[in-house]
């Protein structure tokens, strides 16, 4: 994979995955009470196609740095192995409600009755969600890879993540928006990643287009 391939690759699972995450929030607020199992399991199906996508974005991103700058591969890994355990995180956490929904012989809110959940969602997914921004954040800053603000941004929203790491300690009512399962917590900063991976996943996509690969002739002007 050279670094042209490795751009568009990021690009368009950024993309994908983004739009799969996008539509699968608004999912969440459709009910007031317990919603139907139809509900529940099709926001978790396209949340776990989003998460699959991530893994692809993942693993081109890391490619990606590697390319561009071989001395900063660790940095690329680093964003690699913790954006691979957060899908991975998640994907336990959609394991559980999916299984709840289906064994219940009525209609439940696995946001609120499936308890491992709360803390997968909520402050572990905050913390390695962190995690993956910074190293990101860093990665860009260090290699030039993508525009500046891609990178800082990344960085802002990985302190906003983590300020909702502390919301642990405050109940788990999803109504309320500082709470261990609360749609601040989890719905926000979901979405916020979002629209963050759609416009960098953009960035990574157009960046293809102007970029010459290592051994190939420079564009005449």
């Amino acid at each position: 994979m050279n670094e042209t391939v490795a751009r568009r690759l990021t690009g368009l699972a950024g993309i994908a995955g983004a739009a799969a995450f996008i539509i699968e929030v608004p999912l969440y607020f459709l009910y007031s009470g317990p919603p139907p199992d139809s509900n529940v399991l099709a926001r978790l199906l396209i949340g776990i196609l989003a998460l699959a996508l991530l893994v692809v974005f993942v693993t081109a991103f890391r490619e990606l740095v590697r390319r561009a700058d071989p001395a900063s591969e660790w940095i690329g890994t680093l964003a690699f192995a913790a954006g691979l355990v957060y899908a991975t995180v998640t994907l336990v956490s959609s394991g559980l409600e999916g299984g709840a929904v289906i064994a219940a012989d009525h209609p439940i809110d696995p946001t609120v009755t499936v308890h491992a959940t709360y803390l997968l969602y909520g402050a572990i997914g905050r913390i390695m969600l962190a995690f993956f921004l910074t190293a990101v954040g860093c990665a860009v800053a260090r290699t030039k890879v993508l525009p500046r603000w891609t990178g800082r941004s990344a960085l802002v929203l990985a302190g906003i993540n983590l300020a909702f790491v502390p919301s642990v300690f405050f109940g788990n009512t999803p109504a309320h928006f500082y709470a261990a399962n609360g749609w601040g917590t989890t719905a926000l900063m979901g979405a916020l990643f979002s629209y963050w991976l759609l416009a960098l996943g953009i960035s990574a996509y157009r960046s293809a287009a102007g970029h010459t690969p290592a051994g190939s002739p420079a564009p005449r002007r």
